[in-house]
This record gives structure tokens, C-alpha cells and sequence, in this order.
């Protein structure tokens, strides 16, 4: 029996101090992004590429146009905005960073509000690790910065006939049993100061994409950050740069650099809900 109070289980409601202080989460991150040149979109509800965003498409929640077309809900907002952008609303404007205020959706029930923002055509992704720093900064938190390189697994997946899966999971133990000396190094690397030296011991192809790590954490500094060279993003798009902002186990924020279509962008997104559920 469904009761008239009851909502779904993973939708979302907001009233009073809540829905003022998601409010003033958004306005926030919105002062920052403006005072960067960054211009707001918001995209459509229903979308048509959500399967080149989402990993599993079980977690679509799907439905049909007028002429029984497939679309779903969106569960992704980074592909539908550099899609519009480049492909539809490229003639009438040439800016190329955007953000957004929405939420997005999963089967069968899950609503996510965040905060996204996006420069498209850019592969510098110390720009949107930037700004979502300086967004932590004016919500007066500090939590842990934490970043990897999507490419790592992949070379390591290659070189060694190591599944992405066994990345994805994070089973360490399949590469420790390895008993790799370098890869061991590489497996209990965390502190940014400490590249360097497992750099000195890598293949040369390691070598260069810890290099990328290493350089962005030079470029952008911060006080909390630790390096995670061996995690896999469990996104279709990401492919080199990635990073996250943890507290606990709690996910604030996510972004890294992708491609769509030989275009190459940065992005990240801000997780409001995970913030207003820490008081934030």
C-alpha cells in the first residue's frame, strides 16, 4: 500500500533551511563560475545519447518520442551539453564554458541535483579543478582532493594482462601477487611529494602519464591532495586526468578531461545533495 505522503525511494525533497541552503550551495558555485566567464545552460530533460554516457544501461529509465524514437531521462549531463553546444547552437555562439544547475536521474527511482560546468575544446584540465576548488573555498570546507589518470589502469591492463574490471573493483591483491617491485610502488603511491621517485622506476610508459599527475598538482596547488594512480573512473567518457573530492566516504565533486567525437574537453560536477546530507 502506497501511502499519500510516501514519495519514491531515491527521490528527493527539500523544504525550509534545506531547499534554502541548496539554494545557496548553487548560488555560490554560480558566483564563481560567472566571475570566470563561464555562461549557464540549461539542456533538456529527455535526451537521445544517454547510452554514451552511462557504463550500464540498466540504469536508464527509458521512454519513447511521439514517433516511438528511444530516449531516456537524463542520467548524464556532460555528452548532451558538448553535443548542443557543438552541433546545434554552434553557429549562434563561439563560447565555449558553460555550467549547469540540474538534476539527473537513474533507474529506477534516483534523483542526483548537482552542479556541472564544462569547456569544451580544452585539455587543460587544471582550469575546472580550479574552479571547483575556489568553490569548496566559499563554502569555507576543505576536504581531500584526490587525483589519477584513467590512462595508467589502461597501460597496465595491456602490459600485464590485468582485467579493468580488477582496477574498477579495486582488487589490489591480483597486482601485489604479482611481486613487481615497481608495480607495488605504484600500488601504495598516495603522496604527491613521493612521485618522483617511483617515476625513477616505471616503464617509460607509466612514466609519462604520472608525469601529467605530477604537473597538475604542481599547477594547482592544494593542501589536501593525495594521488591515485591506479583507480579507474567508472565513466564511458573520462581518458586521461581525473580527479575527485572526497570526504569520508562521501563523493562532493568529480571531473577530468574526455573526448566526444575528436573533441576534447574538461569538466567537472559538484554533488549537492552529498553536500547539504554532510551539513555542509
Amino acid at each position: 500500500m502506497i501511502f499519500a505522503h510516501e514519495i519514491p525511494e531515491g527521490s528527493k525533497l527539500y523544504f525550509g533551511d534545506a531547499a534554502r541552503r541548496k539554494r545557496e550551495i548553487e548560488r555560490i558555485a554560480s558566483d564563481v563560475l560567472y566571475a570566470d566567464g563561464f555562461e549557464e545552460i540549461v539542456v533538456p530533460l529527455f535526451s537521445y545519447h544517454q547510452h554514451q554516457s552511462v557504463p550500464d544501461a540498466k540504469e536508464l529509465i527509458r521512454i519513447g518520442d511521439r514517433a516511438n524514437h528511444e530516449m531516456s531521462l537524463r542520467a548524464d549531463t556532460t555528452i548532451d551539453v558538448v553535443r548542443i553546444i557543438s552541433k546545434r547552437l554552434g553557429r549562434n555562439t563561439s563560447h565555449r564554458k558553460w555550467f549547469y544547475i540540474q538534476p539527473v536521474y537513474r533507474y529506477p527511482s534516483h534523483e542526483q541535483y548537482q552542479v556541472g560546468a564544462e569547456v569544451i575544446g580544452e585539455s587543460d584540465l587544471s582550469i575546472a579543478l580550479r574552479q571547483s576548488i575556489a568553490i569548496f573555498g566559499r563554502l569555507r570546507i576543505s576536504p581531500l582532493l584526490q587525483v589519477s589518470n584513467i590512462n595508467i589502469p589502461r597501460c597496465l591492463s595491456g602490459m600485464l594482462g590485468i582485467a579493468l574490471d580488477d582496477f574498477r573493483h579495486i582488487r589490489i591483491e591480483k597486482l601485489l601477487a604479482l611481486e613487481i617491485d615497481w608495480l607495488t610502488k605504484l600500488v601504495y603511491l598516495h603522496d604527491p611529494e613521493e612521485i618522483d621517485g617511483v617515476m625513477a622506476i616505471v616503464p617509460e610508459e607509466i612514466r609519462s602519464e604520472l608525469q601529467k599527475i605530477k604537473e597538475l598538482c604542481e599547477t594547482v596547488p592544494y593542501g589536501k591532495t593525495v594521488v591515485a594512480p591506479l583507480y579507474y573512473a567508472k565513466m564511458l567518457y573520462y581518458d586521461e586526468l581525473y580527479f575527485r573530492v572526497i570526504e569520508g566516504n562521501d563523493v562532493y565533486a568529480r571531473g577530468g578531461r574526455y573526448k566526444n567525437e575528436e573533441v576534447t574537453s574538461v569538466g567537472f560536477a559538484l554533488y549537492t545533495d552529498a553536500l547539504l546530507e554532510a551539513g555542509v
